[in-house]
């Protein structure tokens, strides 16, 4: 079991305290030369790359005697006297004592920097990519109070449409990220209360509400309207939640997983039973076909939905992969956005590893122990890169190089455990909440090489029948 986790009557008795308001601001608020130019000396003449001289002062007569003169041997007996006079008598009537052979009319002139051929051809060449800079500060700062320091919840979460939601205590709160305006979605009674889970459906516009009560509640953000209300799926409080299509799949503290097909009455369609305590991670693949779940009994598991059930009455299904490699409580998921059958996990206080793991053959790629808690895990969705979120002693965010695993960058600012991390639709922003009760936004994955207007996908087809529930 991982420790950390606070019990809900602390934060009701907090609650009790002078209120501020949520989601405000905290505190106050090489040169290139040109590769075309003149010739440094004008007078002389351009022979493109090479400095060809001008021989006509040359005498070529005299350069042929002296390079193919035989060599003085000094360390030799001397030679004879008259071999030596001769050879003094034919230097003085060929070369006139002249020393200097090669002559030069002009001064050569400089190199030119590059020609016009070599020009042409540099525009082609492809430029060396620079190092981002990733700012190691945070580009914006919002209060959190009644921010619930709970390990195993899930209350951070950033919709499709640019509004990032965030449950405090009892309340759920909207921060628009275009417009930067808060706004309330739902405050629950006590007796269903706090708030221990939040997932935007794929629409952007419909929220799912996880509660300490076992109850999930389905929200219609555009109008403020309490959709449906889904009871007597669990047994104890619903911690993480994921969407599939029109499927949200609930994990409780119960250790069941269950599958609630949201456009009929009788919504449970498929309960996964594999967990032995509390399911803490709940993640879908990109392409929906296979589940990760992470666990307070240390456990992962990896659900596929080919798997036939192992009870069709029932309709619970078995595990593709049952991997207990981490030692403590594994919460932290993350799909690689690149490689459809990698899957990053992180452990709790206990374990502190980061692992990568093949989800068709169960195999464990790699292990990189971090030194401290990992409470979160998100992938660069334009760069080979994953960034994780850890608890004491730093509590810092941590971005990585894969698959190297060397560490780019630090980023610090938070004084108490990073628990929930949430990333923009356009990949480039990064929210973390944390137990400190403040909201830190980096711009942490940089922007996109190409960034193109997303298209709006309107899914209202999965809600069209809430009209007629009873």
């Amino acid at each position: 079991m991982d420790a950390g986790s606070r019990s809900i009557s602390s934060q009701k008795s907090r609650a009790a305290a002078a209120p501020r308001p949520p989601l405000q601001e905290a505190g106050s608020r090489p040169y290139m030369p040109p590769l075309n130019s003149g010739s440094r000396n004008p007078s002389a003449k351009c022979y493109g790359d090479r400095f060809i001289p001008d021989r006509s002062a040359m005498d070529m007569d005299m350069a042929h005697y002296l390079l193919t003169e035989p060599r003085k041997d000094k360390e030799n007996a001397a030679a004879s006297p008259s071999k030596e006079a001769y050879r003094r008598l034919l230097a003085e009537k060929l070369l006139n004592n002249r020393t200097r052979i090669l002559a030069f009319r002009n001064k050569p002139p400089e190199p030119e920097n590059i020609t016009d051929a070599n020009t042409a051809s540099s525009h082609h060449a492809k430029p060396a990519k620079q190092r981002r800079h990733v700012p190691q500060s945070a580009e914006r700062t919002l209060d959190a109070p009644e921010l619930v320091d709970d390990y195993y919840l899930n209350l951070l979460d950033w919709g499709s449409n640019n509004v990032l939601s965030i449950a405090l205590g009892d309340t759920v709160y909207l921060w628009d990220a275009s417009s930067g305006s808060t706004s309330e979605l739902v405050t629950v009674d006590e007796d269903s209360g706090p708030i221990t889970s939040v997932c935007w459906a794929p629409d952007g516009r419909h929220i799912a509400v996880g509660l300490n009560s076992s109850d999930v509640q389905l929200w219609d953000t555009s109008s403020n309207r309490l959709l449906r209300t889904l009871r007597g799926v669990h047994e104890a409080r619903v911690g993480s939640l994921a969407w599939n299509n029109s499927i949200l799949t609930t994990g409780g503290m119960d250790g069941k997983i269950v599958n609630n097909d949201v456009r009929i009455r009788n919504h449970v369609v498929q309960t996964y039973e594999g967990h032995s305590q509390e399911v803490c991670g709940l993640k879908w693949s990109g392409s929906g076909q296979q589940l990760a779940s992470g666990g307070n009994d240390n456990l992962l598991h990896i659900w596929d939905v080919s798997m036939p059930s192992s009870m069709p009455s029932a309709g619970r299904n078995q595990w593709l992969h049952r991997l207990d490699d981490h030692t403590a409580a594994v919460k932290a998921l993350a799909w690689c956005p690149f490689q459809s059958n990698l899957l990053a996990t992180g452990g709790g206080g206990s374990d502190r590893c980061i692992k990568f793991w093949n989800t068709h053959t169960g195999a464990c790629l790699n292990s990189v122990d971090t030194g401290s808690q990992v409470c979160s895990l998100l992938w660069n969705k334009n760069e080979r890169e994953l960034l994780s979120s850890h608890g004491f002693t730093q509590n810092q965010l941590t971005l990585w190089k894969y698959p190297s695993m060397v560490k780019m960058a630090e980023l610090t600012g938070h004084t108490s455990r990073v628990l929930f991390m949430a990333q923009s639709p356009d990949g480039c922003t990064v929210a973390s909440a944390a137990a400190d009760e403040t909201l830190r936004f980096w711009n942490v994955f940089g922007n996109p090489e190409a960034p193109k207007p997303a298209a709006k996908a309107y899914h209202t087809g999965m809600f069209n029948s809430f009209n007629h529930i009873r």
